[in-house]
């Protein structure tokens, strides 16, 4: 039944939408956090003492934000794809640590760790072809 068959040939549509949908989505997210300055930035990088790094909180709640607002972008246009993927899974993972360390319930942490096993499966998955990354840095071609 042709509803069932597989259709590698949409792969990279899904890919797509995947990435434009999730990108622009944490960028109106991330970027309240990325424009709240310092002390914003230091109350979000708090959570880094949970983990054991008491240092700069201010630095890692920048870094937080940065991961979701330009990191979002990143995403959705696809250019440098993985090591978004990768900043925003380690994001999404301590965003899950700081609910679980404050007691939060499954409904209150769930949606970041939902964004870290979708982070983390889009870095394998890669960006698809309709990606910027794809135009800058091409497979090289298999001759077989």
């Amino acid at each position: 039944m042709a509803l069932f068959e597989n259709r590698y040939r949409t792969h990279d549509f899904g890919l797509l939408a995947l990435r434009v949908g999730i990108g622009v989505m944490f960028t109106i997210h991330g970027y309240p956090k990325l424009t709240g300055g310092p002390e914003a930035w230091a109350q979000l990088g708090g959570a880094m003492k949970l983990v054991g790094l008491n240092v700069a909180p201010a630095f890692w709640g920048f870094l937080a934000a940065a991961a979701e607002a330009v990191g979002g972008q990143l995403i959705a246009i696809g250019l440098f794809f993985r090591v978004a993927c990768v900043l925003l899974l380690g994001t999404m993972v301590m965003a899950t640590i700081m609910h679980l360390g404050s007691g939060h319930d499954f409904n209150t942490y769930s949606h970041a760790l939902e964004a870290a096993f979708l982070f983390l499966g889009l870095a394998f998955a890669g960006p698809g072809k309709y990606s910027v990354d794809q135009l800058l840095f091409p497979a090289p071609r298999r001759l077989y």
